[in-house]
């Protein structure tokens, strides 16, 4: 038996020997998905916050990299607007500017976790 037999034959609800397992797991290999940070963080959540949710959700690896573009959007919308405030903009003191980066992106991470990730 081909692995394309033994495929249907798996797809078809058929029990399977031990030799046929082996070539169906051979020739149907697993899709892995990669995530971005926040995609991957709101699977993380998902899988221990939300667990019916998680499984009933239909196209989860396409849910998952819609939070990784959405992020991305409003991180550079975000940034745009707050980098254009006084309280941001850059002064020539290194440490001083610093402060102000690392401010933007707090208040940036705090917005994208709590509109995007952390959503039931």
């Amino acid at each position: 038996m081909n692995a394309q037999e033994i495929i249907v034959k798996a797809d078809r609800g058929e029990g399977l020997t031990e030799e046929e397992i082996k070539v169906y797991r051979q020739a149907v290999k697993p899709v892995t998905h990669t995530y971005g940070k926040y995609g991957t963080l709101a699977k993380k959540y998902l899988e221990e916050e939300n667990v019916g949710k998680f499984w009933a959700m239909e196209n989860l690896p396409e849910y998952l990299h819609g939070i990784d573009r959405q992020a991305d959007e409003l991180y550079e919308t975000m940034y745009a607007k707050l980098s254009q405030d006084e309280r941001y903009k850059r002064t020539g003191n290194f440490m001083e500017d610093y402060r102000r980066q690392t401010e933007i992106q707090r208040l940036i991470e705090e917005e994208i976790l709590s509109e995007l990730v952390y959503v039931d």
